[in-house]
């Protein structure tokens, strides 16, 4: 019989690595850009951040993005660890196609984004290179002032330290995968 386990949200598990590293709200919003109000936010479960936020959350933190994305080691964590993890906002979602991943420079993401929906926020902006593959709909990935129109079999890689935002310009859900390389 498994053991049922209340799993830790990512607002309960960043919270605890911020703390147990000594580290308020406001030095944590400090090193990483994000306003404090939307920290608190996610950490009281009531936002769910976008990747570029996690990743840089992590780098702030000292942890892989990846740790603020997994349960709790646990007997059914381990099970549930090589299965990938799903989040959602607003308006799209995304599921991490490299949990095992931890401490590695590459990540690769399943992004599903909802028909005439831009990904939340001014735009996104860590330390690397992205590459984005679109597999169906419509995307408009803006990168610094250039403007790249994706359609189903198009790609983009550029330097993710440049702002750069995705808006779906279609009217069906559009899905990419996207990789994320972070020195």
């Amino acid at each position: 019989m498994a053991r049922t386990v209340k799993r830790k949200s990512l607002g309960q598990r960043l919270r605890r690595l911020r703390e147990e590293r000594g580290m308020s709200l406001e030095t944590l919003a400090n090193e990483t850009g994000q306003a404090r109000d939307y920290l608190e936010k996610i950490e009281k479960d009531e936002a769910i951040p976008p990747v570029a936020v996690l990743l840089t959350l992590g780098r702030a933190l000292e942890v892989d993005s990846g740790e603020l994305l997994k349960d709790d080691e646990t007997a059914e964590a381990a099970e549930r660890r090589a299965q990938a993890v799903r989040t959602r906002t607003d308006h799209y979602s995304y599921r991490v196609l490299t949990p095992e991943a931890l401490h590695k420079h590459l990540k690769g993401f399943r992004v599903v984004i909802e028909p005439a929906s831009d990904l939340d926020g001014p735009g996104y902006q860590h330390e690397g290179e992205e590459f984005v593959y679109v597999l169906a709909g419509e995307v408009r990935i803006t990168v610094g002032n250039n403007v790249n129109d994706l359609k189903p079999g198009d790609s983009l890689h550029f330097n993710s330290g440049v702002i750069h935002t995705l808006r779906n310009t279609g009217d069906q859900t559009c899905e990419l995968i996207v990789v994320l390389y972070t020195p």
